[in-house]
């Protein structure tokens, strides 16, 4: 599709400055697009003082009311001291602007590096930030952003590729998620009420900033209600017994500031599972944006489809070992 035929194609540099310009301050000229494809994010120089990021909202993606709550909660996390990058709020606590159609925020500039989660010290910093950061999740809940949970993640997931996979594949792809989904429902209503809170609810290496020994929390598009080791799973990898060492170093953090329930450790493979299906749905819903073609034209080949069929299956199998436990 032509980039003309895409909201995004307007949003030129040109116009990001006079963007960043609209709120009062004076760029330098220098911008810089950084790695975001969900929506876009430009690092823009200013005359005085240290570059912003600005990040532009995918246009008809969140409301306003869930884009505040995402910045709601960064606040509240700031102002309790938790090492997260909040947006700038001008005189008036305005953190969302319009210009040209777009919505858009600023943040200051944060350096680092991705954190080390195979150092367990590190993993035990992170559960102590992430501990407090659930605590203050669980004080009140998300009134307009969405639940993770399998209807939304799995089934729509499902629905949305059924006519996208190619005809070679759609049979054995409709047999192992019907099985999949099956499983997760049925791990997800196993073992009694699971407790949600606010989450960060994307909580991978790419969105923590690891910096003079501590970490950073960026990104929070994605923050929702979930079970809290959504924020917890994906820091682990390797064999079952590196991950409890990785799970244990973590906890050992976390149970400082927050209780964590260990019946939620049944969520894992759910949850993983859950993450895989949405993700080759998102690819598919952002296909019309020109970037996506670009960047991952490995999607949509028969190479992708036998690969992503095998990983279904072997997710099948993972939901059927028994979880980690805690000694």
């Amino acid at each position: 599709m032509p980039d003309t035929l895409h909201p995004f194609h307007t949003l030129t540099p040109d116009v990001v400055m006079d963007a960043v310009e609209s709120l009062g301050f004076r760029c330098d000229c220098r911008t810089l697009a950084l790695n975001s494809y969900e929506n876009r994010v430009w690092q823009v120089g200013l005359e005085e003082g240290a570059p912003l990021v600005a990040k532009f909202y995918r246009p008809a993606r969140w409301s306003p009311a869930q884009i505040g709550e995402e910045h709601s909660f960064c606040f509240e996390l700031a102002e309790h001291e938790l090492p997260v990058v909040a947006p700038w709020r001008n005189p008036d606590g305005e953190s969302l602007f319009h210009f040209q159609g777009f919505r858009f925020a600023l943040y200051p500039r944060q350096g680092g590096h991705a954190p080390e989660f195979d150092n367990l010290d590190n993993l035990q910093i992170l559960g102590r930030a992430l501990g407090r950061t659930h605590a203050i999740g669980a004080l009140r809940p998300f009134r307009h952003r969405p639940l993770l949970d399998s209807a939304s993640f799995g089934h729509a997931s499902v629905a949305r590729l059924r006519d996208f996979v190619p005809a070679d594949y759609r049979a054995s792809y409709l047999a192992v998620t019907a099985r999949l989904l099956a499983a997760i429902d049925a791990t997800l209503t196993a073992g009694g009420p699971t407790q949600f809170i606010r989450t960060h609810g994307d909580c991978h290496a790419g969105n923590i900033l690891w910096r003079a020994g501590a970490p950073h929390f960026v990104d929070f598009d994605d923050a929702r209600t979930a079970p809290a080791v959504q924020d917890l799973w994906m820091m682990l990898s390797g064999d079952r017994a590196r991950q409890l060492a990785q799970l244990e170093a973590l906890l050992e953090g976390y149970h400082e500031f927050y209780d964590f329930d260990p019946r939620e450790l049944r969520l894992i493979e759910a949850l993983r599972t859950l993450r895989i299906l949405h993700y080759a749905a998102w690819l598919a819903n952002r296909w019309d944006d020109p970037i996506f073609p670009r960047t991952f034209p490995w999607f949509n080949t028969p190479h992708y489809w036998n690969e992503h069929i095998l990983e279904l299956r072997e997710q099948l199998a993972a939901l059927d070992d028994p979880p980690l436990q805690l000694p």
